[in-house]
């Protein structure tokens, strides 16, 4: 994939998996960033093969720091938090806890052959 899309129905129909680093390079409750086809993407791996991926940058702010965030959940879902103003997100859905109208972009992953894969 080589143009940016501007389009978020195009998207879907246009996303390529992408892969990234060694799942043994991300530290387990940690979050790291990377650059994935132009895009900063926040990567977190909460378990041994459950790896999550969202954008980069906050919603609320406009600020890149989500690798950053803090880890946590609200019963079984996996949450992040920004650094910034603590505002809570879904890892899953990117749904925001506290503001309805404001989502983090959530991509998907998987672990093909130990190398954790992103869709963007």
């Amino acid at each position: 994939m080589t143009a940016t899309l501007e389009l978020g129905a195009l998207a879907a129909d246009t996303a390529t998996w992408h892969r990234v680093c060694a799942v043994d390079e991300l530290e387990l409750a940690w979050g790291e960033a990377a650059l994935i086809e132009g895009r900063q993407v926040a990567l977190f791996r909460t378990g041994p093969s459950e790896v999550f991926a969202v954008a980069q940058e906050d919603p609320a702010t406009g600020a890149h720091v989500m690798a950053r965030g803090i880890l946590g959940s609200r019963g079984t879902r996996p949450t992040i938090a920004s650094p910034l103003h603590k505002e809570v997100y879904d890892l899953e859905t990117g749904e925001c806890f506290g503001t309805a109208t404001v989502r983090l972009e959530t991509f998907s992953t998987r672990i093909s052959d130990g190398f954790i894969e992103v869709e963007v």
